[in-house]
């Protein structure tokens, strides 16, 4: 088992308030991430206005990450990331993975400016969703996804930066925690669940 940690007081949140465990078991044979779970459902508003669930990926292998527009650090951080990773999966993005970022701060991240923050960030909208929704919405997201989220005085959100990778089947098999992961494990990760799937 490995985890995918970048900060020890992330980790201790993590452990402390998420019903998920962390997982990526490899065999001495066959390498197979473990499953974790099934993943909450997601039913929020997208950047175009429409309605997202997670249901309507069902069938795709599909990476759920949490940021919000206004931060200045380690979210863009983490976008530019996915985007390098979106990019090395050429045709497979969108076909058979699909990106969703969830924004902690909705009271700022209407879909509007989702859609300019997806086009300045290079996401590329034919397999990513960037959702919003109300303050209690986005909090129960949160809490079913074992994120800490904190809103400021000032406005600022603090929030904990996990990324959860989730199977065609909508179990969720190998959780990534910060900005700084290494995004050739990451690819693949996802490369893995892809063939996986295909070939079981």
């Amino acid at each position: 088992m490995r985890l995918k940690t970048h900060g020890v007081f992330i980790l201790i949140c993590m452990l402390s308030l998420s019903p998920l465990s962390f997982a990526h078991q490899i065999s001495d044979t066959v390498e197979r991430l473990a499953e974790i779970g099934p993943a909450p459902d997601i039913d929020l508003i997208a950047q175009d206005g429409k309605r997202f669930s997670l249901r309507d990926a069902r069938g795709k292998v599909v990476a759920v990450s949490f940021t919000f527009t206004r931060c200045a650090d380690v979210c863009p951080m983490l976008t530019s990331n996915l985007v390098s990773v979106q990019r090395k999966l050429g045709d497979r993005f969108g076909a058979d993975v699909y990106f969703v970022t969830i924004s902690m701060d909705p009271a700022t991240d209407n879909p509007d400016v989702l859609q300019r923050y997806a086009e300045a960030m290079g996401c590329d909208l034919r397999g990513w969703s960037l959702l919003t929704g109300s303050e209690e919405q986005i909090q129960e997201v949160a809490r079913n996804y074992g994120i800490f989220r904190k809103l400021r005085a000032n406005g600022e959100v603090d929030h904990t930066l996990l990324t959860s990778i989730i199977d065609r089947a909508g179990t969720t098999r190998v959780q990534y925690i910060g900005s700084r992961f290494d995004t050739d494990e990451f690819l693949h990760d996802l490369n893995l669940l892809v063939d996986e799937d295909r070939t079981e």
